[in-house]
C-alpha cells in the first residue's frame, strides 16, 4: 500500500534490475534515482527520474500483475506517442522512447514536474481554457487514423436510459442524499425525461470533429509558466470538441475550482462552442456520475467512486442550469 494510503505501487529499488538498466540504456544516461510518482487511479509504476548527466525523465510501467485494461492503456498510449506526436505537441510530454523487458512494458517521457493543480485560480483556468481550444484547433477537421475511436463519445448516451430502467437504480442514487433521499429520488423522476432526452441527443452532434483526449483532469495536466501539458493520452478518439470541453470544466469544478461555466467562457476566448452539443455532453456525464457514483469501491482503486460523487454533484446542477430544470438542492446533503 503506497504511503499515501491509496493505490499500491512499487518502490524504484522494487522494479527489477533488468528493466532499470533498459531504461538507461533507452535514456543514455545512468539514473541516479527514482522518485515514485503518486496521482492518477491506477496502480501503475510511475517514477520521476534524474539522471547523471542532469537530465530528467518520467517513468510509466506496468507489469504481469498488472491488470488487463492497463496494458491496453500502455499500448494505446505509446501508439499515440509514436504515431500522433507532432499532432499532440507541444501540448503532451515529448515521448523518450519505450521498453519491454521480461514481463515489463514501460514509456519514457518528458518530466513535466510534480503536481501544480488543484488548487485551481481563476489564472490557471483561463490558461489551461485557452491552451486546451489550441490543441482542438490544431486537430480540427484533421481526421485521425483508422485505430482511433470515432463513437467512444457517444457511449453515454444511454445511459439515463438505462439507470432509470434498472430496478432501484434511481432510489440507489438517491440514497447517496440520506436524509434527504426523499427529495432527490422526486428530483431525479421529474428531471429524469429531459435529461434522458439531451443525453441520448448527444449522436446527433456533427462534425466538425476534433482529436479528444478524454480524460482531461487535474492529476492527467501540468499548468506551469501559463502553458497547459497534457499527459495519458489512451482515451484518444475522434469527435465532438464540447464533449472534451465538458469532461475538463466538470472535473476542474469537482477539485475545487471554479464553477464549469468559467472554463467554457475561457474556452471561448480562442474557440466557439455549440451550446446544443455542450448541453447534451453535460447530460451524457451528469448521468455516467449519477449512475457510477453510489456503487461499491472499485478493488485496487479505493479513491473513483468519491471522485464520480463529486463529479455528480458538479454535473448535476450544470445540466439543469443548460436545461432549465429545477435546481437539485438535495446534492449538498451527498457527501464527498
Amino acid at each position: 500500500m503506497s504511503r499515501t494510503g491509496v493505490e499500491p505501487k512499487p518502490s524504484w529499488q522494487e522494479v527489477p534490475r533488468p528493466v532499470r538498466s533498459e531504461a538507461e540504456r533507452v535514456l543514455g544516461a545512468r539514473i541516479v534515482r527514482g522518485a515514485r510518482v503518486y496521482g492518477g487511479y491506477a496502480p501503475s509504476a510511475t517514477f520521476r527520474l534524474l539522471l547523471a548527466d542532469g537530465r530528467r525523465a518520467f517513468f510509466k510501467g506496468i507489469w504481469s500483475e498488472s491488470n488487463k485494461f492497463m496494458h491496453r492503456a500502455l499500448e494505446i498510449e505509446e501508439r499515440v506517442y509514436r504515431e500522433l506526436g507532432e499532432r499532440i505537441s507541444p501540448w503532451a510530454p515529448a515521448f523518450l522512447g519505450a521498453l519491454r523487458r521480461d514481463d515489463w512494458h514501460a514509456l519514457l517521457l518528458e518530466d513535466l514536474g510534480p503536481a501544480d493543480v488543484p488548487p485551481w485560480g481563476s489564472r490557471k483556468v483561463r490558461s489551461a481554457a485557452h491552451d486546451f481550444a489550441r490543441l482542438h484547433q490544431a486537430n480540427l477537421e484533421a481526421g485521425a487514423p483508422d485505430w482511433i475511436s470515432r463513437d467512444a463519445w457517444q457511449q453515454q448516451a444511454d445511459v439515463w436510459t438505462r439507470l432509470g430502467d434498472l430496478e432501484g437504480g434511481l432510489a440507489s442514487a438517491a440514497a447517496l442524499a440520506g436524509d434527504a433521499r426523499r427529495q432527490a429520488e422526486e428530483w431525479l423522476g421529474r428531471s429524469l425525461p429531459a435529461l434522458s432526452d439531451a443525453a441520448r441527443r448527444v449522436r446527433e452532434i456533427q462534425p466538425p470533429y476534433t482529436l479528444l483526449h478524454e480524460d482531461a483532469r487535474s492529476d492527467n495536466v501540468r499548468v506551469t509558466g501559463g502553458r497547459l501539458r497534457i499527459f495519458d493520452w489512451n482515451w484518444i478518439s475522434l469527435g465532438p470538441l464540447e464533449f472534451d470541453v465538458a469532461a475538463f470544466a466538470e472535473g476542474i469544478a469537482a477539485d475545487g475550482g471554479p464553477e464549469p461555466e468559467a472554463f467554457v467562457a475561457a474556452y471561448r476566448d480562442v474557440q466557439s462552442v455549440r451550446r446544443d452539443a455542450l448541453s447534451w455532453c453535460v447530460a451524457g456525464f451528469a448521468g455516467y456520475f449519477t449512475a457510477v457514483a453510489w456503487r461499491p469501491p472499485i478493488p485496487q482503486l479505493p479513491r473513483v467512486r468519491d471522485v464520480q460523487r463529486r463529479q455528480m454533484k458538479v454535473c448535476l446542477p450544470w445540466a439543469a442550469r443548460l436545461l432549465e430544470l429545477p435546481e437539485p438542492t438535495w446534492l449538498a446533503a451527498v457527501p464527498d
